[in-house]
């Protein structure tokens, strides 16, 4: 920061009118020196801003109109135009225009990537298909289809693609065939809760039209499977991760196959959530780590091998040609894991180093960053709302903006070191590492899982080391010797590892408090904070330091969110109230774990105990006979009601009535739920409080846009239905 900024912690106490605005002025000019001085690094703002053009598309819950966002992003960029001719206001006129070209991506993409979606329910149909991709599972394989066929359904309200379960002993289906079976069929689930995760929203934009499980065995399509490169990369992953889990059963196959072919489904979800609750997650995503370390050993064996060919050595550059071959090698990691957001982000910097290296030029971190989010962003503008895509991105930047603060005195610390010094910085830099990847993650953590692994650094200390050193070197060999059957020579020395990490993440996670439930905080608090941490990580001189102010103010968020008082499921078959202590009371009806842990999760609360069938809880809030409960809190009274026998009694007493069975008009003037209610909206949450009461339902937070079902009287063509009679509530 300019000395005209920093003299202002030196002014008087109380500064006259005069001497306060003098101190403005200089605090203004010191920004703007400050901002001058650092003209290099403005492009790095640009992904942000088209980042938040896309974030203002996703906040609407209205549908604007498809041109709407290409006339601002074509007016936006003929500004650019008229400012740049002018030589005045460039820089403005860019963040504007990058906030209209991530809008209007967001919005042509959703308009692109539209599909029937089914409506309602199926019982048993026939399904017709071809595979186009097979997950592995625990138990079993879930498969997806572009179908053919479903049932009756006419073509033109064919879904585009089907994810069906396959618990067992259906049979084997191979990527390209096409198959046929009995199954059962479901639309995409909406959120467990305002403000959830939606994975209606994420079916829209992987165009997944409904859901099932098999209820036969599959039959193969005597048809020619076509020779499209994705689906021989598919049947290839399918392959490989088969003969992976054959050399390695259980949870060691499972996360080697994740590490090697990305499939993470095959690992036990307690697994998968030990490693989580110890921060050991990424290991199990092929992201930067694993890239890095690919492109590394594979950089440094070709030009190995290549020295020890004089011929070669002497007339060609072998550092160029390792570098090209670590290039293809990674390239067909990333094809490998299924080019998921994570493993393009690695691919795309790492291609950057190599072709710096190609081109004898050094490599800028911070602007190969910011050009592969903008790559990512603007070919895909959905994943910028997602976890992986915030997380990823979150900690290289963090790693990037550290090690180019701290750069020279790191290396100051290996100059003359002996071995042992050494062995002990690499293993500070890893302490170093897990550390600002763990701070700069945290915010997304929160926000999405409401889960904070404490002991993460211990963890990481252990297992990364182990996954560079030993794990990661066998699993490129047993690639190498799969063609000719050997993969199981080095399959198994990186189970033995694999082993060691996952015994590791099972010690952590049973230490005292190893994973703490955080509450979510408020969209706005995660926008406080993702502003604060990037202002940290794009400037270099101390003017970085004001970051710091919105961070502390988007972590004080979390102490706003009040969990709801009530919740109901979108099936109005589960219901919960809080109880004294603040846990869920869950009702006995028919269960949800998935609704009952995201209840739980966001209100950092854990999962509750099911509510009396009949008598009261032990904190007197919940009353239930076999009709149905009263719940009482802040002064007001919930009817929750399971038969219709009981609203008559209970229309008097309650400020509200929450009833599975269809309830209209049966307590005029009394606010009432009902299965209609949940049909059409979706998920509740309720809040109580003595002065007034705030009801807010799922389709209230997401609006009327074009992954949500429509639904009542005023459906409106906002995505394409299957055919059938309407969906709707059973009598």
């Amino acid at each position: 920061m300019s000395e005209a900024a920093e003299d202002i912690g030196h002014a008087d106490p109380e500064p006259s009118p005069g001497a306060l605005a003098s101190s403005v002025r200089g605090l203004a000019q010191g920004l703007h020196s400050s901002l001058l001085a650092e003209q290099d690094r403005w492009f790095l703002w640009l992904p942000l801003f088209v980042g938040a053009g896309i974030g203002i598309y996703f906040a609407l819950t209205v549908e604007p109109p498809v041109w709407l966002g290409i006339a601002l992003a074509a007016l936006s960029i003929a500004g650019v135009a008229v400012a740049r001719w002018r030589e005045h206001g460039l820089a403005p006129a860019l963040a504007v225009a990058a906030v209209a070209v991530g809008f209007a991506a967001a919005e042509v993409e959703t308009w692109a990537v539209a599909a029937p979606v089914l409506e309602h329910q199926t019982g048993r149909v026939n399904v017709q298909g071809r595979v186009v991709d097979v997950e592995p599972l625990p138990t079993g394989r879930r498969i997806t289809l572009e179908p053919s066929r479903v049932g009756n359904l006419p073509p033109a309200f064919l879904p585009a693609r089907i994810r069906i379960t396959l618990r067992g002993g259906e049979g084997v289906a191979i990527p390209g065939e096409g198959v046929s079976m009995l199954a059962q069929l479901y639309p995409p689930s909406g959120p467990a809760m305002p403000g959830a995760y939606d994975f209606q929203r994420r079916a829209y934009f992987e165009r997944l039209g409904a859901v099932g499980y098999a209820q036969g065995p599959l039959r193969p399509l005597a048809d020619e499977p076509p020779a499209a490169w994705r689906l021989l990369v598919a049947r290839l992953r399918a392959a490989m991760s088969e003969r992976i889990m054959a050399a390695l059963p259980g949870t060691t196959g499972g996360i080697a196959a994740a590490i090697i072919t990305g499939e993470t489904h095959a690992i036990p979800e307690a697994d998968a959530q030990a490693f989580r609750d110890a921060g050991l997650a990424h290991i199990l995503v092929i992201a930067g780590l694993h890239m890095g370390l690919v492109a590394g050993i594979a950089f440094f064996a070709v030009r190995a091998g290549l020295a020890l060919v004089p011929w070669v050595a002497l007339r060609f550059n072998t550092k160029k040609g390792a570098a090209l071959a670590a290039l293809l090698v990674t390239f067909g990691y990333m094809l490998l894991s299924g080019a998921t957001v994570s493993s393009r982000r690695s691919f795309f910097m790492t291609t950057l180093v190599l072709l710096a290296i190609l081109a004898d030029r050094l490599s800028l971190s911070a602007r190969a960053l910011a050009w592969a989010a903008l790559a990512i962003m603007l070919a895909n503008p959905y994943a910028a709302t997602t976890a992986g895509f915030q997380m990823s991105f979150a900690a290289v930047a963090g790693l990037v903006a550290f090690y180019e603060t701290f750069r020279e005195r790191i290396g100051s610390w290996y100059s003359d070191a002996g071995v042992a010094r050494r062995w002990g910085l690499h293993l500070l830099a890893i302490v170093f590492t897990t550390v600002v990847s763990t701070v700069a993650t945290t915010p997304f953590t929160v926000f999405h899982f409401n889960r904070y692994a404490v002991y993460s650094v211990a963890a990481n200390i252990v297992a990364v080391p182990i996954t560079g050193f030993w794990v990661l070197p066998w699993a490129m060999l047993s690639c190498a010797l799969m063609p000719f059957g050997l993969e199981r020579a080095a399959l198994a020395p990186m189970g033995w590892g694999i082993d060691v990490i996952a015994e590791v993440a099972r010690i952590v996670t049973s230490w005292p408090g190893a994973a703490q439930l955080v509450p979510s905080m408020p969209v706005w608090g995660l926008m406080l904070l993702g502003f604060g941490g990037f202002w940290l990580c794009a400037w270099r001189r101390r003017w970085r330091l004001i970051g710091l102010a919105p961070i502390a103010a988007g972590y004080l968020t979390l102490l706003l969110p009040q969990p709801p008082d009530v919740l109901i499921d979108g099936e109005s078959h589960l219901m919960a109230v809080r109880a004294a202590d603040g846990s869920y009371l869950v009702s006995n009806g028919e269960r949800s774990r998935f609704a009952e842990d995201t209840w739980a999760r966001r209100g950092a609360v854990g999962r509750g105990a099911s509510w009396p069938q009949t008598g009261t809880s032990a904190d007197g809030t919940l009353s239930c006979d076999r009709e149905g409960c009263l719940y009482r809190a802040s002064g007001r009274v919930v009817a929750l009601e399971l038969s219709p026998a009981a609203l008559g009694e209970d229309c008097a007493r309650a400020d509200l009535l929450v009833t599975p069975v269809l309830a209209r008009g049966e307590c005029p003037g009394k606010p009432a739920i009902d299965r209609f209610d949940t049909w059409r909206n979706g998920s509740y949450a309720i809040w109580l409080g003595a002065d007034d009461m705030t009801t807010e339902s799922v389709r209230d937070w997401r609006g009327e846009r074009p992954w949500v079902p429509p639904r009542g009287p005023d459906r409106r063509a906002l995505s394409t239905a299957a055919a059938g009679r309407p969906a709707g509530p059973a009598p």
